[in-house]
């Protein structure tokens, strides 16, 4: 029987050449590197063992979920959609024994966004969000590191688009409190338990500069939440209060608003007869204003109470307004007064009564007696003539006649010298307008 020699050495995996000469190595066929780490991963973890669909520890006391928020930018903030806009790193922190593995160094594992869809994690929501995202550049900005005893920490980027409830009585002298508020969905404060991990120092934010708004403060808080169906849920807070910077709005409303009224009162100087140059420039300015206002009303939400600024502009606009009506009275007038003058000329003559009228000398019921040296009274006509057939009296101190006016006078005879109301309002409106701007920035600054 012939012996069939066996080799000791397993057969070696010799190169073969091909015709053009390059060298082909075969090799024996393994399996994806990476679909075995996985694979050793779940089975390290234990996630086909457990249901992860039920929170850890169901069925008994709450899962603490400590927060940790780090705020890395406050975008955007709109006044007319009263809301803001944030991106933050949310970062959670929780316990769940069914992930505790075996680890000779103590060493942490980390992992992205592909494992955290197969074990349970707190359904962490924005309360009063309109709009958010996790940021998916280059991947998911998610990382989930488990440590050997079981303790998770989950971290997701985020932007957040979310409700904050202005007031606007002040603007644009105003100071506005925001919040943040986070909460879970579904799990009731005896399921879960939302605290801040650090306390105030859960809450860190990187340097922010906003070009509206100086950021006075930002402190977390927490408090619980009713809802009539469900029940009490934990909440928390990423309160943060803006102050408006005033610069802006002093360049762009205020100032120009202030050279509009002042440039209102220029037509006090111009004279009455210049009718064109008066209504012109009144014109000029109260259209200025309405586009002042109009502009301001397009940048602002549609409230139904007063705002600071709305005061402000509204009341220059009533001593633009004023300043035309005013030119209308003075002009009312002269023409009144030109055609009594007109009238006086046409008359011929006039009787025993008008002429005490004109002379200039009262002789009614209502005088005021006040002293006066007896050289005057030597120059009085009327007096004069009233005491012809009297004896001559020694030089002692005598008596001047004059009229006390009622208000009622003292208007006709206002209206009767009508550029007088130019000069009065030269003095009033300044006045006026001075002690308005004392009385409003002691208010509202």
């Amino acid at each position: 029987v012939p012996w069939t020699i066996l080799p000791l050495f397993p057969p070696v995996e010799m190169p073969l050449k091909c015709n053009n000469g390059l060298r082909i190595d075969y090799k024996l066929k393994r399996k994806d590197s990476t679909k075995s780490l996985l694979i050793k991963t779940e089975q390290l973890l234990r996630i086909e063992d457990h249901d992860f669909a039920m929170r850890p520890g169901f069925g008994g006391s709450a899962i603490p979920v400590g927060i940790d928020v780090q705020v890395e930018s406050l975008d955007s903030i709109s006044e007319v959609n009263m809301d803001f806009t944030m991106t933050l790193y949310l970062r959670h922190y929780w316990k769940d024994e069914r992930l505790a593995f075996p680890s000779s160094n103590n060493l942490s594992r980390t992992f992205d966004g592909r494992l955290i869809k197969k074990i349970w994690k707190p359904d962490v929501f924005f309360v009063h969000s309109k709009r958010s995202f996790i940021h998916d550049t280059t991947m998911e900005n998610i990382m989930l590191r488990v440590y050997p005893d079981g303790n998770i920490l989950y971290s997701v980027r985020i932007t957040v688009t979310s409700l904050c409830s202005m007031d606007f009585s002040r603007f644009p002298l105003d100071t506005q409190n925001c919040s943040l508020e986070l909460e879970s969905y579904a799990y009731a404060e005896n399921d879960l338990m939302l605290y801040w991990k650090n306390g105030n120092d859960s809450l860190r934010t990187d340097e922010i500069a906003l070009s509206q708004f100086f950021i006075e403060e930002f402190h977390p808080s927490h408090g619980l939440a009713l809802y009539s169906s469900t029940g009490w849920y934990n909440r928390l807070y990423i309160n943060f209060i803006l102050r408006r910077h005033i610069f802006f709005f002093m360049l762009q409303t205020y100032f120009p608003t202030m050279l509009m009224v002042v440039l209102s009162w220029v037509s006090f100087w111009i004279d009455r007869r210049a009718v064109p140059a008066r209504v012109s420039l009144g014109i000029t300015t109260v259209l200025t204003m309405s586009t002042i206002i109009t502009g301001v009303s397009a940048s602002m939400p549609q409230v139904s109470y007063v705002k600071a600024v709305d005061i402000y502009l509204w009341t220059s606009f009533l001593f633009v307004f004023l300043s035309v009506i005013e030119y209308a009275a003075v002009n009312y007038f002269t023409t009144k007064e030109e055609m009594k003058k007109l009238e006086q000329l046409k008359l011929s003559g006039y009787d025993a009564s008008q002429a005490m009228a004109f002379d200039g000398c009262f002789h009614d019921e209502d005088i005021e007696l006040s002293a006066f040296p007896l050289s005057d009274l030597n120059t009085d006509t009327c007096m004069s003539s009233q005491n012809s057939t009297t004896p001559a009296l020694p030089p002692v101190l005598g008596t001047r006649l004059r009229r006390r006016r009622s208000i009622r006078q003292s208007v006709n005879h206002i209206m009767s010298n009508s550029y007088k109301i130019d000069s009065y309002s030269r003095i009033f409106f300044p006045l006026a307008y001075f002690l308005f701007n004392i009385i409003y920035w002691s208010i509202y600054s």
